[in-house]
């Protein structure tokens, strides 16, 4: 008797209190006090794998906040899970996982992720293709690059290019200090492919190490410095802790990288997601821009780890001369990387010939 008399009540109370429940949502519905109740779909939120080509540290800044942005206000209707270098794929295998749907988009360059277009070539950093951060923007939006991009990716199935931005200069930082050409015969460098390439012309060997093993490889010996980034990279993910001399002269003044997405994941985003999505992206060139051009001349004076080198203009001509070279070379190699060579080409002749502040000297 007392176990049915308990059980009855119990379910009165349930009863109740479900009645109570139904009762507020109802107020909410109706605006009655409160925050508007927020509406749950039966369909359950779309959810992604986005892999970047950074470390934990460096993706604080050059992405996680404006994915942070995007999930908070895509309201619970999608959910970007955020994934570091090397967390889920290898970074040279990210462009075929992304083609296969194992991981959603990607934020690298073109390049690193092995992408199987001409353009290729161009993402990371070309040489002295870009002399500030401000020319990739303007080379994608106002001459061409934007277009060319999308022919280019636009041939291969499974992937869709969304967009690119710059990020820092490409700058050498070394255990032992770098002031003539010479001195970099024989450097076992960590960078990118053509990058590495390029930098081979001069004596440098190019070596490719998941980006998480690279500063113990800086501490054991297994590298004699970096060809990755600038000063700012070089502080906020620990390099500077390992290395000790920074070369001003750099091969480019800003790094190409992209966001690409798997093209079916792509397509089953609704309309204002992915203006959502592409606000979040436009956010976080934006933030660079000022967070690289901020850093890069803060941490060159103020900066306590790393000693300033510098390589003679005279001498640092020949390397942009056999630029210029390699720039041709790689034109040769199909009429899409011809265009684009020519444009770059255009661009810097014109940035010159405007001077001050665009070119110097």
């Amino acid at each position: 008797m007392l176990r049915r008399s308990f059980l009855k009540n119990a379910a009165m109370a349930a009863t109740a209190a479900g009645a109570a429940a139904l009762a507020a949502c109802s107020k909410k519905e109706e605006g009655e006090g409160g925050a508007p109740a927020v509406q749950t779909s039966k369909k359950t939120a779309i959810k992604w794998r986005l892999q970047t080509y950074a470390g934990p540290a460096l993706a604080e800044h050059v992405i996680k906040p404006s994915i942070e942005a995007f999930n908070k206000a895509a309201n619970g209707e999608m959910v970007i899970e955020l994934y570091f270098a090397d967390q889920l794929v290898p970074t040279g295998e990210l462009f075929r996982a992304m083609q296969q749907g194992t991981i959603d988009a990607v934020q690298s360059d073109d390049d690193s992720i092995a992408a199987p277009v001409d353009v290729r070539v161009f993402g990371g950093y070309f040489p002295f293709a870009a002399r500030y951060s401000l020319d990739v923007p303007t080379l994608f939006n106002r001459y061409g690059l934007n277009e060319i991009w999308k022919e280019a990716y636009g041939e291969v199935q499974g992937v869709t290019w969304l967009g690119a931005g710059a990020w820092d200069p490409c700058n050498f930082a070394t255990r032992k200090p770098i002031t003539k050409l010479a001195d970099l015969k024989g450097l076992r460098v960590f960078t990118f492919p053509t990058a590495g390439k390029f930098l081979s012309r001069f004596g440098v060997v190019p070596v490719t190490l998941p980006w998480g093993d690279v500063e113990v490889a800086l501490q054991t010996g297994e590298l004699d410095g970096i060809a990755w980034s600038g000063i700012t990279e070089d502080y906020t993910v620990g390099w500077a802790n390992v290395t000790s001399y920074f070369l001003t002269n750099n091969i480019s003044g800003a790094w190409i990288g992209s966001y690409f997405a798997n093209s079916d994941s792509w397509a089953k985003v609704p309309d204002h997601l992915k203006t959502l999505f592409q606000l979040c992206m436009d956010s976080s060139h934006y933030y660079r821009q000022h967070w690289y051009w901020g850093g890069e001349a803060d941490l060159r004076v103020k900066g306590d780890k790393l000693k300033l080198t510098t390589i003679p203009a005279e001498e640092w001509a020949a390397v942009e001369a056999e630029a210029r070279k390699f720039w041709d070379e790689v034109a040769a190699t199909s009429p899409r990387c011809a265009k684009v060579v020519q444009i770059f080409k255009d661009y810097n002749d014109l940035m010159q010939k405007a001077g001050p502040p665009y070119r110097y000297g």
